[in-house]
């Protein structure tokens, strides 16, 4: 299966506050919000959407087609993706500078964040098709979070190929208009959102839950500490709990670590639940490193605790697929 990921490419600048938020609300002024937090540690890394979920993938073995706008200090990072299986001969270098993303995180894992566009900006510029026809079309495009332009071009150009969609407009929600976000959406193959972007999605496009459902062939909702439901028309709804987790480092790019395997999932010909199954077992080796790529295992490390979450039956059908492949 050849899977094309169309997404924003950044440094993601991670720092972690030792206390809560909230602490710094005063109720009834938060219309007038100044707020400063001195923060513990800041960890300069890799990130960016595209590049967290391409890198994903080809820890565990697929070769994605990388889709994205690129500053032209991009060298180092475009060397750390190729040589992690990514396909990036597609990638658009720009003269701008590669975006950047600023997170902080409290004590209780809740994060503000914000994000200089840069290069990414320019993503609007790259021309869908002539891609797909050099590497020989595609079956399916994830579409994620980018210059919206850009996700809206893509779009399109996909319907008009009749490229399979994967929406995923997360973190632009925010920035969309309710009308852009029903074209992302609508007939799409696959939707991924969480319960906050799934709330907000049908606020802004005045969609009910119903009638945005009926927009697309399968829904996934990612739940936090309670895993993943996965709802298909005309099938039972799976809920997939969450990976057994040994700590909690930093959640920045876990989301995207969960996309990574399910459409690795996907690639391999599984189920529906075992995809939600991989998903969430990145998802967790994401969580327990700092930063969105810097997560490392092995065949044998992840086979075993992938069999400690979900069971013999599963790691034995994913077994097959991780013999061949050095995971790291």
């Amino acid at each position: 299966m050849k899977i094309g990921v169309a997404g924003s490419i950044g440094r993601d600048l991670i720092m972690t506050f030792p206390g809560e938020f909230s602490d710094s609300f005063v109720e009834g002024s938060l219309n007038k919000v100044s707020l400063s937090f001195l923060v513990d540690t800041l960890d300069i890394r890799r990130g960016g959407i595209g590049g967290n979920i391409t890198f994903g993938m080809g820890v565990l073995g697929l070769s994605p087609i990388l889709i994205a706008s690129v500053g032209h200090d991009w060298t180092d990072y475009g060397a750390w993706l190729k040589r992690h299986g990514v396909n990036t001969d597609h990638v658009r270098i720009s003269q701008l500078y590669t975006a950047s993303y600023m997170v902080t995180t409290d004590r209780s894992l809740n994060q503000m964040a914000s994000f200089f566009p840069g290069a990414m900006s320019e993503a609007r510029e790259i021309e869908l098709g002539p891609i797909v026809e050099k590497v020989g079309g595609l079956d399916l495009l994830m579409i994620s979070p980018d210059d919206p332009a850009a996700m809206l071009r893509h779009s399109e150009t996909a319907r008009a190929l009749g490229i399979p969609i994967a929406a995923d407009p997360s973190q632009q929600l925010a920035r969309l208009e309710g009308e852009d976000i029903k074209n992302l959406i609508t007939g799409a193959k696959y939707l991924f959102l969480n319960e906050y972007e799934l709330a907000l999605t049908l606020q802004k496009t005045g969609w009910t839950d119903e009638e945005l459902f009926n927009q697309v062939q399968i829904r996934v909702i990612t739940l936090g500490e309670n895993g993943v439901r996965i709802e298909e028309h005309g099938q039972e709804t799976i809920h997939v709990p969450c990976a057994i987790e040994r700590s909690k480092a930093d959640p920045t790019g876990i989301g995207d670590a969960f996309r990574s395997g399910f459409l690795a999932g996907l690639s391999w010909g599984f189920s529906h639940q075992r995809c939600g199954e991989i998903g969430s077992m990145m998802a967790t080796f994401c969580l327990e490193a700092i930063g969105p790529q810097e997560y490392r295992f092995n065949e044998g490390e992840f086979l075993k605790r992938f069999t400690e979450s979900f069971g013999e039956v599963a790691a034995a059908e994913v077994a097959a697929k991780l013999q061949p492949i050095l995971i790291g």
